[in-house]
C-alpha cells in the first residue's frame, strides 16, 4: 500500500509539473501570435490544463475501463465549475462580456447536454445502448475541430499589455515537449497506482475516478484559475474553465470513444445530473448575475454544492 501511495503522489507531481510546463510554453507561443487573453484561456491554457484528463482517460480507454474514462471527465468538469470557478469567484468576482453570456457559456452547456444525450441513448430515447460509440466519437471530434476554428476565426481584440515572462519560441517549444513527456509518464503511473489503491481498499473504479482521479487531474485548472484571480486576470480564468470542459468532452471523450466504445452503464443519474447542474448553474449565474458578473456569494454556493456532491459519493459509493 505504501509503495502505491508513493507512486500515486509521484505520478500526480509529474502530471502537475508537465501541465504547468505545457501551459507556460503554449501561452508563450500564443502571446507571440497575438491571441487575446480570453482565447488563450479558452484554447491554449484550456488544452494544457486538460492534458492530464486526456492522458488518464486515454489510458482508461486503452485498458477497456470505461468507468475511469467517463468518471474522470465527469468528475473533472463538475470540479472545474463548482470548485474551480467557485473558489476563483470567491477571490475575485468575474465580469462577463456579452459574448461570454450569449455565446461561450451557452456553447458549454450545449456540449455538456450533447454528451449526456449521446451516452444515454437507451435511457433517454429508448433505443440502442448507453454507450458512446465510435460514430459518436467521430461526431465529437468534428465538433471540436469546428469549435477550434470558430474560436480563432471570431477572435477580435485590442492589443493587450503583455503579462508573464517573455520566452523565445525555441524555449517555449521545449517546454511544450517536456510538459507532454511529464504528462504521459505521470499519467500512466497515476492511473495504475490509483486503480491499485482502489482495489485494495474496496472502492469502485467510478468513485475513485470521480473523486481522486478527477481531483488530481483537475488541479492544473483549479490552480491556474486561483492564480489568475489573484492577479486579477479573470478572463483567463473563465476561458480556462470553459475551454477545459469543452476539451474534456469533445476531444478527450471523442478520442477515447474512437479507440474503444465507452459504456455509461456505470454512471447513475446523480453523477450525470450533477454534471448538467454544474453547466446549468454557470449559465444561470451568467444570465442573472448582478452588474454583468458572477459574484462572490454565487461562487461560495458553487463550492458548497461541490462539497455536498463529494459527501454524497462517500456516503453512497
Amino acid at each position: 500500500m505504501l509503495s502505491l501511495i508513493l507512486l500515486f503522489i509521484a505520478g500526480l507531481v509529474l502530471i502537475i509539473l508537465g501541465a504547468n510546463a505545457l501551459v507556460e510554453g503554449a501561452s508563450g507561443i500564443a502571446r507571440k501570435l497575438g491571441v487575446s487573453e480570453f482565447v488563450i484561456g479558452l484554447t491554449i491554457v484550456g488544452f494544457g490544463t486538460s492534458a492530464p484528463e486526456l492522458v488518464v482517460s486515454l489510458i482508461g480507454a486503452l485498458n477497456g475501463n470505461a468507468d475511469i474514462a467517463i468518471g474522470n471527465v465527469t468528475g473533472s468538469n463538475v470540479l472545474n465549475i463548482l470548485l474551480g470557478l467557485g473558489l476563483t469567484t470567491a477571490i475575485l468576482p468575474i465580469s462577463l462580456t456579452e459574448s461570454n453570456r450569449k455565446r461561450d457559456i451557452p456553447i458549454h452547456f450545449a456540449v455538456t447536454a450533447l454528451f449526456v444525450l449521446m451516452g444515454m441513448k437507451r435511457t433517454v430515447f429508448g433505443m440502442g445502448e448507453n454507450v458512446l460509440g465510435r460514430v459518436d466519437g467521430i461526431i465529437m471530434l468534428l465538433l471540436f475541430a469546428a469549435y477550434m476554428y470558430y474560436c480563432f476565426k471570431s477572435d477580435v481584440h485590442k492589443e493587450e499589455e503583455s503579462h508573464g515572462t517573455q520566452r523565445s519560441a525555441g524555449v517555449a517549444v521545449l517546454m511544450i515537449v517536456a510538459g507532454l513527456v511529464g504528462l504521459v509518464f505521470g499519467g500512466r503511473i497515476f492511473v495504475n497506482s490509483a486503480a491499485g489503491i482502489a482495489r485494495l481498499i474496496g472502492i469502485s473504479d467510478k468513485v475513485i475516478a470521480v473523486t481522486i482521479l478527477a481531483g488530481g487531474t483537475s488541479m492544473p485548472e483549479v490552480v491556474t484559475c486561483i492564480v489568475a484571480a489573484a492577479k486579477k486576470r479573470s478572463m483567463l480564468a473563465l476561458g480556462n474553465i470553459i475551454g477545459s470542459n469543452i476539451f474534456n468532452i469533445l476531444l478527450i471523450l471523442g478520442i477515447s470513444a474512437v479507440i474503444n466504445p465507452l459504456s455509461l452503464d456505470g454512471m447513475d443519474f446523480v453523477d450525470l445530473g450533477v454534471l448538467l447542474f454544474s453547466a446549468a448553474a454557470l449559465a444561470i449565474c451568467s444570465w442573472t448575475g448582478t452588474r454583468g458578473r458572477i459574484d462572490r456569494a454565487e461562487g461560495i454556493i458553487m463550492a458548497l454544492c461541490w462539497s455536498a456532491y463529494i459527501a454524497w459519493l462517500i456516503i453512497h459509493p
